[in-house]
């Protein structure tokens, strides 16, 4: 064991590890997360065991946001080094953020990847999706970050600040066709390209994607399908 944060009395169980990951370009180091919404980084040259961290990186609780769920959807469901290895990216329930590592107290990057299931969180606990496991990975330049939800998956360009909803489904991935973008709508009145929250398949859902490491393809796995896409070819 290289962290054991178990307690000698089960009973006082209150935070458990959700994601590790190593550092790209150092050996000794790794970052570990945990279901308090917590990312620890740890150095082996510190000791053996790294029951003590080196660098704790935690964002304080907005109060007038605090509710029943907020624990639930604060646990980290995925925390990815960048290529780089100065960012590390991690996933929750409604969110991707982007840390530095040399700055603890904040993220420098908060993107909302399904803000509209904000008001569905009852309905989403009742039916055990609240505690579904999302990953997400960045592309080869660190410049866009991935990540699925319910029926779609995301896409966030860091420069650009701009955001793309597509989706993965038998019905509309024929080969060689392009995906178009998607947007999901809160409310009544909707839009005829628009999907309306109340319509969506929360069976449907996409916990795990991958990025090619050099070119624009991707890995998209929704349910029991696996779906291929790339950069449009000229």
């Amino acid at each position: 064991d290289i962290v054991d944060i178990k307690p000698a009395n089960m009973e006082e169980l209150t935070e458990v590890i959700t994601a590790a990951e190593f550092h790209p370009h150092h050996c000794n180091t790794f970052v570990y997360s945990s279901s308090k919404g917590t990312i620890r980084l740890c150095d082996m040259r510190t000791s053996a065991l790294c029951d003590r961290h080196a660098k704790f990186f935690e964002e304080p609780e907005d109060p007038s946001n605090r509710s029943f769920f907020s624990e639930i959807i604060s646990s980290i469901s995925d925390v990815k080094f960048s290529h780089s290895g100065r960012y590390i990216m991690t996933r929750d329930y409604l969110t991707v953020k982007v840390w530095d590592l040399n700055m603890e107290n904040r993220p420098i990057e908060t993107y909302q990847v399904h803000d509209y299931l904000r008001s569905k969180l009852c309905s989403l606990y009742e039916n055990d999706c609240i505690f579904d496991k999302f990953e997400c990975v960045w592309n080869g330049s660190d410049s866009v970050i991935m990540t699925g939800s319910y029926n779609f998956f995301r896409m966030f360009d860091r420069n650009t600040k701009r955001d793309v909803t597509l989706e993965a489904s038998r019905e509309n991935s024929k080969p060689r066709a392009i995906l178009k973008p998607r947007k999901v709508c809160v409310g009544g009145k909707r839009r005829k390209d628009e999907i309306s929250v109340d319509s969506l398949d929360f069976s449907k859902k996409i916990l795990h994607t991958a990025w090619h490491p050099s070119e624009n393809i991707i890995a998209v796995a929704a349910t029991n399908n696996l779906y291929i896409f790339q950069d449009k070819v000229n």
